[in-house]
């Protein structure tokens, strides 16, 4: 039998995968100016899996919680949609072409992520306190994308 882990899991990685091949290539992104100070860029993949891997691990603590409710059912939806609004980033981003898109994603991730948080708190503290990483940093990769916009005009 499948334990709530892999489920979730699964769900996580088949959305991440399907997300990451309808992708386009980053050619125009690669190519763009960025701040003096970005410095960490190649760390940046290895911090996005660390959050989803607690995204993960957050939806599992909430599932466990109080498994099968129509309450944990809907948490597991909007974990989805935060997830989706993390891979809507790059993948609108990119196929527009466009900064300004980016942040305006960005900045509904981090509010979709707060509103999450918040529901959870409730019902799993470790489910919330596994949606920090994700609190923290959304805020900042939405932050890089808006010092990108004076330096890259054309691509605002």
């Amino acid at each position: 039998m499948l334990k709530s882990w892999m489920v979730i899991g699964g769900v996580a990685l088949v959305v991440a995968f399907i997300g990451g091949a309808l992708t386009p290539k980053n050619r125009w992104f690669n190519s763009l100016r960025r701040p003096r100070w970005l410095t960490f860029e190649a760390a940046i993949p290895f911090i996005w899996t660390f959050i989803l891997i607690c995204g993960v691990w957050s939806a599992y603590n909430v599932w466990e919680a109080d498994p099968g409710s129509d309450r944990s059912w809907f948490l597991m939806g909007f974990y989805l949609v935060v997830e989706l609004a993390i891979l809507a980033y790059t993948f609108v981003m990119f196929r527009t072409r466009s900064l300004k898109v980016g942040v305006a994603i960005g900045i509904v991730g981090s509010i979709l992520g707060v509103i999450l948080a918040f529901l959870v708190l409730p019902i799993s503290g470790w489910g919330f306190v596994l949606l920090l990483p994700y609190l923290i940093w959304n805020p900042i990769g939405t932050y890089v994308t808006w010092a990108m916009i004076p330096l890259n005009p054309e691509d605002a």
